[in-house]
């Protein structure tokens, strides 16, 4: 089959080079010449373990192509996906600006027969509030009378697994009008489901909700754990021994409950918000979902004060290192990463901050904010007063915790991933707070 992708950032890479792996000669159409250039030459513009071999795999099989010609990469879509970017805007509302921009573009495209297929399908995968794809329907069809249909197409990537998700997908969900729809979607998709891993086909409507009530969900479980996570802390109890107990219930389970500094990224945040917004639009408020992004901005602050009640007054003049500045591990994404409020908060205070990524360094750097960078990780400890734990990288599951002891002027530890076990720091000297387990207690209020 022959395949458009328009916008080549996360969803579109990733999208486009799994389809073309599937043997499909797959056009990805992006507007940002020098990203194409970079394209072009073989070199993957994101970081997302795997992209970059697979990528440079079908560019030489001669099954992915990058353009930012629009005559060019419209001319043979059969399936034509659109995959920009649905930012929030300051008013906490999805920008569809780009979503929209595109639609008229296909619409034209169509119209003047630069897209050379009778009657082409075009596919929202941008993750966009429930009615959208029906007002993408409404600027094509206010420029061309020719057939086209459109369908609803949600992702449900990770960042640090996407070619894993997408290659072994717990299920595709398809929103479609029509069997054109449903026939060119059922061939695209054959190769990655069975009976255990579906596809599924309803109406447009339902599958934009499905997206975002998924999403919600998961974030919901998050905020949740870190709730009890506090209300562990103040009361003395353990929230691993109490997650344990939780997630024994087969109801319950155990993904999405691990406390911490609460969910970031360009999904959750964003959607969440979406839920919301939708709430307001429609005269449901979704006060569930209000809680859940609450929680989860005042889990940060929340952790920030165990550090400003273990210093008090001399916190000031303190240099803390902290490690990860990554929003999740496996990944360069720095969007709404709990790492910048907590790094924010600590320099209002007077506090140094010397940090240590594995990879998100340079695109952590567009905050601009004062901080010195470090290539090391141990080098990073060097003569601090602290450190603070933002990301559970592999690499800090098991490091030289005498080393560790060496390098820092004092041997103090905010995990804020509840990456090592308590225990074994306390024997080894150190003053070791993390989330919602009885040390932090001694010096972090719930409030």
């Amino acid at each position: 089959m022959h395949l458009t992708i328009v916008g080549s950032g996360y969803v579109g890479l990733v999208t486009g080079t799994c389809f073309s792996n599937t043997g499909n000669q797959v056009t990805c159409l992006d507007i940002d010449p020098e990203r194409v250039a970079t394209m072009l030459r073989g070199d993957c513009p994101i970081f997302e373990p795997g992209l970059s071999e697979l990528m440079t795999l079908n560019i030489k099989a001669g099954r992915l192509h990058f353009t930012d010609d629009k005559t060019a990469g419209y001319a043979d879509g059969e399936l034509i996906f659109i995959c920009v970017g649905t930012p929030t805007g300051a008013d906490g509302r999805s920008d569809l600006s780009a979503v929209m921009a595109v639609a008229r573009d296909i619409g034209h495209a169509i119209e003047s027969g630069d897209c050379t297929v009778e009657h082409p399908v075009v596919v929202v995968k941008s993750t966009v509030p429930v009615g959208t794809t029906s007002k993408v329907r409404e600027v094509i069809g206010g420029i061309t009378n020719k057939p086209f249909s459109v369908a609803d197409n949600p992702e449900f990537l990770r960042e640090g697994d996407a070619i894993r998700d997408f290659q072994q997908p717990d299920r595709v969900v398809c929103g479609i009008e029509d069997d054109r729809s449903r026939e060119l979607l059922t061939k695209l998709y054959e190769p990655y489901v069975n009976q255990a891993n579906p596809l599924m086909f309803m109406d447009v409507e339902s599958s934009e909700m499905v997206k975002y009530a998924s999403n919600a969900m998961l974030a919901a479980k998050i905020s949740f754990i870190n709730e009890i996570a506090r209300l562990a802390d103040y009361y003395g109890a353990d929230i691993a021994r109490v997650r344990e107990g939780m997630c024994a219930d087969k109801r319950i389970g155990d993904k999405f409950l691990n406390p911490g500094l609460g969910y970031g990224g360009s999904c959750f945040p964003k959607d969440t918000l979406a839920v919301i917004e939708m709430g307001q639009d429609s005269g449901i408020p979704c006060l569930l979902n209000e809680a859940v992004h609450e929680v989860n901005q005042q889990q940060r602050h929340w952790f920030v004060n165990g550090v400003i009640r273990h210093y008090g007054d001399a916190l000031a003049g303190k240099t803390l290192a902290l490690w990860g500045l990554a929003f999740k591990p496996r990944t360069d994404d720095v969007r709404e990463a709990p790492a910048q409020t907590i790094i924010e908060e600590l320099l209002k205070r007077g506090t140094t901050i010397r940090a240590f990524d594995p990879i998100a360094r340079h695109t952590f750097a567009k905050y601009g904010l004062d901080i010195e960078y470090v290539d090391d990780m141990y080098e990073c400890l060097t003569g601090c007063d602290g450190l603070v734990v933002c990301t559970e990288w592999d690499e800090f599951r098991t490091p030289d915790f005498e080393l560790m002891k060496d390098r820092l002027a004092a041997p103090v530890i905010f995990d804020g991933r509840n990456v090592w076990h308590d225990d074994n720091l306390h024997e080894q000297g150190f003053a070791y707070y993390s989330i919602g387990r009885r040390p932090l207690h001694q010096t972090c209020s719930a409030s």
